[in-house]
C-alpha cells in the first residue's frame, strides 16, 4: 500500500513539472514574459503612440512631445543657467513674499543702516531698535504665510528642475543635426532604438514625478515676472503642459515603456517627497547678520575708546611691555581651541602704568602727602598708604607671573612641551586649558585688586585736592611747606595724578566688564 500511495505521488509531481514545463506554471521567466506582453498589450491600446511593441522602437511623436516642451521652456533653461545657488533661490522667494513694511524693516536691519544709525544714536538706542525692528520683522510669519512661502519654493523648485532637464540631449538621439536652443526648424524624427532612451526616459519621469500638478502656478510665474520683468513662459502654455503632463503621468505610459525596454516588468519610479521648511533659517540668518552688525559696532567702538584711552594715559596706542603673558603668545593655544591669554591686553596696561606713572608721578605725590604731611587722623593716610603699597608690590609680582609665563619660564615650559600632545592626547589639552584658566585668573586678580586699590588711592587724591582749597585744611594742616619742598607745583601733580588713575580704572573696567558679561 505505501508502494502505490509513493506512486501516485510521485505521478503527480511528474505531471506537475511536465505541465508547468509546457504551460509556464511557476516559472520566473515565463511569468516575466507574460507580464511584459500584458504591458505591451495595455500600452497598444492607449491613446498616446510613443513606443512600437514588435520592433521595441520609440516612434517620432515621442520626438515631437519633446521637442514641443523644450521650445515652450526654452527661455527657461536659459534663466536658470546662472542660478545654480540653492540659497539664492531660497532668498528669492522669501523676499518676494515679504510685506512692504517687513521689506523696509530688513533694509533697517542690513549692516550698512546699522552703521548709519549710529551715526546719530548712541549704542545702547542702535540695540534697542534693532531688537524692536527683528521682533515687528518675525511677528509678520505666521503658520499661514511660512506654509504658503515653503510651498511656493517647493514649486518653484520643481520648475527649475523640470526646465533644467536635458531635452537637448534627449533631442540629439533623434536627430543628430540639431543645434541647442534653435526652435527655427523642426528635428527631423525618425523612429530610434528604445534602448538609446532608456535612462533619459527614467530621470525625466523622476522629474516630474516632482511636479505639484494640481497646484496654481499663477504666484511662481507673478514672482519671476515681478523679479525678472518677464514670465519665463506664458501661464496659458505652462497650464497646457502642465495638463498634458498629468494625463501623461495618469495613464501610465511612461512606466509602461521603461518596463518594455529594460525588460523589467516590476519597474517604478521612485519619488521622494521633498519639503523643505526655508523662512525659519532665513529669519535666522537677518538675525544674525543684524547681531553681528551691532557686535561689531560695539567692537568698534570699543576699541576707538580704548584707543582714546591709551593715548590720553600714554601719549601712544603702542604699548608693550609684558613678554610672556601676551597676545601673540596666545595665539598658539587659540589656533587649537585650548584657550587664550583673555587678560593680556590689561594686565600690559596696568604693569605699565605702575612702572612709568605709579613708581614716578603717583610716588612723588604719595611721599610728599604721606611722609611730610602731617594729617589730622591716622585711619585716612594709612588707608591712602596701603592702596600705594599694594600698588607698588602688584608691580613686581605682575613681573614676576609674566616671567613664570614667558617660553622659559616654569609655566611656559609646561604649556611649550604639552602642545605638541593636545591634538591625539585629551589628558594634555586638559592640563593646558587649565593652566591658561588659572593664568587667566591669576591675572584678572591683578588687574582687579590693582584697580580697587588705585581707586581708593584716587578718592584720597581728591579729598586732598579739596582739602588743599580749603582756607583751614581738615586733612593735611601743613600744606604751604608740603609746597615748598615738592619739586612740582602740589595741586598741578594732584590733579595729574588723579586723571590718569581716572582714566586707567576707566580703562580696566571695560576689560573686566566685558570678560564677566
Amino acid at each position: 500500500m505505501a508502494k502505490k500511495s509513493s506512486g501516485k505521488s510521485s505521478g503527480g509531481s511528474f505531471l506537475d513539472k511536465l505541465f508547468g514545463s509546457l504551460f509556464g506554471g511557476n516559472d520566473p521567466d515565463a511569468a516575466k514574459k507574460r507580464q511584459l506582453k500584458a504591458i505591451a498589450k495595455n500600452l497598444a491600446h492607449s491613446k498616446y503612440k510613443f513606443y512600437k511593441t514588435g520592433s521595441d522602437q520609440v516612434l517620432p511623436s515621442f520626438g515631437k512631445f519633446f521637442f514641443d516642451i523644450y521650445k515652450a521652456i526654452g527661455p527657461c533653461q536659459l534663466m536658470f543657467q546662472n542660478q545654480e545657488n540653492q540659497n539664492q533661490m531660497k532668498k528669492m522667494v522669501v523676499e518676494y513674499s515679504l510685506s512692504e513694511q517687513q521689506r523696509q524693516l530688513a533694509e533697517e536691519l542690513s549692516e550698512e543702516s546699522i552703521k548709519a544709525m549710529a551715526a546719530h544714536m548712541s549704542p545702547k538706542e542702535v540695540k534697542a531698535k534693532i531688537k524692536q525692528s527683528l521682533e515687528l520683522f518675525n511677528s509678520e510669519f505666521d503658520s499661514i504665510k511660512i506654509t504658503a512661502i515653503d510651498a511656493l519654493y517647493a514649486k518653484t523648485m520643481a520648475f527649475k528642475s523640470f526646465c533644467q532637464y536635458d531635452f537637448y540631449f534627449m533631442l540629439k538621439k533623434f536627430d543628430s543635426s540639431i543645434r541647442e536652443q534653435e526652435f527655427s526648424r523642426s528635428p527631423k524624427f525618425d523612429p530610434i532604438d528604445a534602448s538609446y532612451i532608456a535612462e533619459d526616459l527614467k530621470d525625466f519621469v523622476a522629474v516630474i514625478a516632482g511636479l505639484p500638478m494640481d497646484t496654481d502656478w499663477t504666484d511662481m510665474l507673478q514672482m519671476f515676472k515681478t523679479i525678472r520683468g518677464v514670465e519665463p513662459v506664458k501661464p496659458v502654455l505652462w497650464g497646457k503642459i502642465i495638463a498634458r503632463l498629468r494625463a501623461l503621468q495618469a495613464s501610465g505610459i511612461f512606466d509602461m515603456m521603461i518596463q518594455l525596454i529594460t525588460k523589467d516588468p516590476f519597474y517604478k519610479t521612485v519619488t521622494e517627497d521633498k519639503h523643505e521648511q526655508i523662512v525659519e533659517a532665513y529669519i535666522d540668518k537677518i538675525q544674525k547678520e543684524a547681531t553681528d552688525a551691532v557686535k561689531k559696532l560695539e567692537a568698534d567702538q570699543q576699541h576707538s575708546k580704548i584707543d582714546s584711552l591709551l593715548s590720553q594715559i600714554f601719549n601712544t596706542t603702542t604699548i608693550v611691555v609684558l613678554k610672556g603673558y601676551t597676545e601673540q603668545g596666545s595665539a598658539a593655544y587659540e589656533k587649537r581651541n585650548l584657550g587664550s591669554f583673555e587678560y593680556a591686553a590689561p594686565l600690559n596696561y596696568l604693569k605699565a602704568f605702575l612702572v612709568e606713572y605709579v613708581k614716578r608721578d603717583v610716588r612723588e605725590y604719595a611721599d610728599m602727602v604721606l611722609i611730610r604731611g602731617q594729617w589730622t587722623t591716622n585711619p585716612l593716610s594709612q588707608q591712602m598708604s596701603d592702596a600705594f603699597h599694594n600698588l607698588m608690590g602688584a608691580s613686581d609680582k605682575i613681573t614676576a607671573f609674566d616671567e613664570r609665563m614667558a617660553e622659559d619660564g616654569a609655566v611656559g615650559i609646561k604649556l611649550k612641551t604639552l602642545l605638541p600632545r593636545t591634538e591625539r592626547d585629551k589628558e594634555a589639552a586638559g592640563i593646558v586649558r587649565t593652566v591658561i584658566g588659572d593664568a587667566n585668573d591669576e591675572a584678572k586678580d591683578y588687574i582687579a585688586s590693582s584697580a580697587r586699590d588705585l581707586v581708593t588711592f584716587a578718592k584720597n587724591v581728591k579729598m586732598l585736592l579739596e582739602d588743599y582749597q580749603k582756607k583751614n585744611p581738615e586733612m593735611i594742616t601743613n600744606w604751604k611747606e608740603l609746597d615748598r619742598f615738592a619739586e612740582h607745583p602740589l595741586q598741578e601733580l594732584g590733579v595729574e595724578v588723579y586723571k590718569k588713575i581716572y582714566l586707567l580704572v576707566t580703562l580696566l573696567q571695560n576689560y573686566l566688564t566685558n570678560t564677566s558679561s
